[in-house]
């Protein structure tokens, strides 16, 4: 069988994952059933799926068993007859009144359970019973395999902007369009390989050098940072109650609105719409955790994930690196605040401006490879958190898309937790909607759902204050 070999930073998320701390991430697609659609639709939809046993990386992948791949792992292509679609596939209802409150119940139970590594590492979940005629497919992929933006990218290709197109085929037959190299036997001309590992060298140098500069940038950042005024550094955080030990358990909260409204925001405040973004997950947080008297005097600090993947690159695997942003959770007025979050997310953001791919994977592997040790050997929330969360932006389609007739309503981001890392908030931008998935370990934060309540509220006070 052919075999795929993972990139260090891809086999990093297998080597963190611990039963109980599954490491998946998922989406959240709801739809409306097409004009005129008859009570059989989901049944005649998952039939035809379930006859579709057709399979593009990364759902036709396994990791390749034996002790070798727990050191080195790499992932086995398994022929189409090796893979139980009916394991992979399934098919749920919601209690009535089949609302929101429902649909996240179902989603955080799905989501708390770990991908069977004995199989592809993948679940597909098509969910009827959501009011007014409406239904969910829920999806969840090792992180390994797929991150956001290759989400969004496997998401426009199995999806149609055509309400009259039929016959569309399921994610697992589309795949990512690519996957990873495959490790190939055969001889290799050893003049040709000297040559490609010289200029590799000389390339990987240079990179090296450059990634070694940021980061010396960001020690200076780091000693000129006093009481948390300036630009966020790693291990810079305060302690708080979202940096405990998790559990296996996750709550999952929604929340959406129109996108017009936080670029009139960012527009009236001069500031990004991902500055505005950061401003009320920050508000919110500020809110949250001050009627819970556990509101650090230091402000939080978030890890902001930044896609570097080229616009041609469809393979398996993630492209990203991470930058640090004060949230400025200390200030009260919310216009001080945001324009405060501008200005200190400024630094991180042009030092990633200025750096190569090579160098930006080189920066990300030194920055983050302590904290995944850490992770690994299970001490991620016995030393200073290296930030309080994650947040994190996901561009996705800018326009209408259909399924089979049916229109996709609004799609949420599902992401995956740590020890030390109890909640991550996650943004989706779709056809002019701004969509917040809030992914929290269920023990950690009571009453997370508030959390999310209160982005909505931070948004019209940001608006109020603004004269909007």
């Amino acid at each position: 069988m052919a075999s795929r070999a993972l990139k260090p930073s891809d086999a990093a998320w297998l080597y963190i994952e611990k039963r109980d701390k599954p490491v998946h991430v998922a989406s959240l697609a709801t739809f409306s059933l097409p004009e005129g659609a008859g009570p059989g639709f989901l049944a005649d939809l998952v039939a035809e799926w379930r006859a579709r046993p057709f399979y593009a990386p990364p759902f036709n992948l396994r990791l390749r068993p034996g002790l070798t791949s727990v050191i080195l792992p790499s992932w086995q292509e398994l022929k189409p007859d090796e893979i139980d679609l009916d394991y992979h596939l399934r098919h749920s209802a919601l209690p009535k009144p089949g609302g929101e409150r429902e649909l996240g119940i179902l989603v955080s139970r799905l989501h708390s359970n770990p991908l069977d590594r004995t199989r592809p590492l993948w679940e597909c979940h098509i969910i009827e019973g959501l009011e007014n005629g409406r239904f969910a497919i829920y999806t969840k992929v090792h992180h390994s395999q797929i991150d956001g933006m290759g989400g969004m990218r496997l998401l426009s290709r199995f999806l149609s902007p055509d309400p009259a197109a039929r016959g569309l085929p399921p994610p697992w037959e589309v795949g990512l369009a690519g996957g990873g190299k495959k490790v190939e036997d055969g001889a290799v001309d050893q003049g040709s390989l000297i040559e490609k590992l010289v200029v590799l060298g000389k390339d990987q140098f240079r990179s090296g050098v450059d990634a070694l500069k940021a980061l010396g940038k960001l020690a200076l950042e780091a000693r000129r940072g006093g009481e948390g005024d300036g630009p966020a550094i790693p291990y810079g955080a305060p302690d708080s109650i979202l940096n405990g030990k998790i559990r296996g358990k996750r709550r999952f909260a929604t929340q959406h609105y129109e996108l017009e409204r936080i670029k009139r925001v960012a527009k009236a405040a001069g500031v990004t719409v991902n500055d505005v973004f950061l401003g009320l997950c920050s508000a919110s947080l500020r809110r949250y955790l001050d009627e819970m008297g556990e509101l650090p005097k230091k402000p939080l600090t978030a890890s902001v994930p930044v896609s570097v993947r080229p616009a041609d690159d469809a393979s398996v695997g993630n492209a990203i690196t991470t930058i640090f942003v004060n949230l400025h959770s200390d200030i009260a007025d919310p216009v001080e605040r945001l324009k405060a979050i501008a200005t200190s997310s400024a630094p991180a953001k042009e030092r990633l401006q200025s750096m190569s791919r090579g160098a930006i994977d080189n920066y990300t592997l030194i920055l983050m490879t302590p904290y995944m040790v850490q992770l690994m050997l299970g001490l991620g929330a016995m030393s200073r958190p290296m930030n309080n969360l994650v947040i994190s932006n996901v561009p996705g389609p800018q326009r209408k898309l259909y399924f089979n007739g049916a229109s996709l309503d609004q799609i949420y981001p599902v992401s995956l937790l740590f020890d030390g890392q109890a909640l991550n908030i996650t943004v989706l931008s779709y056809d002019g909607q701004f969509n917040l998935g809030f992914t929290g370990d269920r023990d950690a934060l009571p009453h997370m759902q508030r959390i999310a309540v209160y982005t909505g509220e931070a948004l019209l006070e940001a608006e109020k204050a603004l004269g909007l």
